[in-house]
């Protein structure tokens, strides 16, 4: 299998995740350093108790932005192993003549493979999840959903918007393919898989340990596209990854699933 990832956009937010985290936390410590020093030194300080306030609001808000921010960006690009890396030895057995998109297409991770497209939407979240139709849940976290985990959100909608996104790309740069199946799929990357109960999903989704298991089942229900739709949907995915490849279409860099 063919891996293509964008590494420097990787690099470029990890160390934008990290920063921000960090002037986040200098930011809501200053807060609270400047709300210690009110209470303890009220009258040493240069400034009005409105003041003082109006700073410590400040500070705090934004702290709370720029700490969510990077943990936003953290949870994509600092977390080991990333989604990324997780998805290439799930998917690297099933579709070893395929070539999987990291960070480079509207969705981030894509697989092209002759059988048609896969767009995963990985997820990272931990504690008991379970979702009936498209109406999903998570239980067991407790506060560190507003201050150490991003929420789970809806992953059907979100899957649902990937896969618009890549339709669209395709018919407009790959416009002579008429029609393409792509299967939409939601993977979850967290090591616990006994708290998941996916069963009940409209959008098929498994934990990773079970991907390629899963994928193999699934291989007989795509109509295979035909070669002339599969080079023109190649072309259009590596024009994107045009810098990473050859002129021949091939990697640079060889990455090992």
């Amino acid at each position: 299998m063919i891996i293509l990832r964008d590494d420097k956009r990787i690099a470029r937010l990890r160390a934008i995740g990290r920063y921000t985290s960090l002037f986040g936390m200098l930011a809501l410590v200053g807060g609270f350093i400047l709300v210690t020093l009110s209470w303890f030194n009220e009258d040493s300080l240069p400034l009005t108790l409105d003041q003082v306030l109006l700073y410590q609001l400040v500070l705090l808000t934004v702290g709370w932005l720029f700490s969510q921010i990077g943990l936003f960006l953290a949870n994509r690009y600092v977390r080991e192993p990333r989604a990324d890396e997780v998805l290439d030895k799930s998917v690297g057995k099933f579709a070893r003549n395929g070539r999987l998109y990291h960070y480079l297409l509207p969705a981030p991770h894509v697989l092209l493979t002759q059988n048609g497209i896969v767009v995963f939407n990985a997820k990272f979240q931990r504690g008991q999840i379970s979702v009936h139709g498209d109406k999903w849940s998570q239980k067991g976290i407790g506060l560190s959903r507003f201050f150490a985990q991003e929420a789970l959100g809806n992953p059907t909608k979100e899957v649902e918007n990937m896969v618009s996104a890549v339709a669209a790309y395709i018919n407009k740069h790959a416009p002579s393919v008429a029609e393409v199946p792509i299967a939409p799929m939601i993977v979850f990357t967290t090591k616990n898989m006994e708290e998941l109960e996916l069963d009940g999903s409209n959008i098929p989704a498994v934990h990773h340990s079970k991907l390629k298991g899963f994928l193999r089942k699934q291989k007989g229900k795509l109509a295979p596209l035909s070669a002339a739709d599969y080079e023109a949907i190649r072309q259009a995915f590596d024009k994107k990854a045009a810098h990473l490849l050859d002129a021949e279409g091939n990697p640079l860099v060889v990455q090992e699933a």
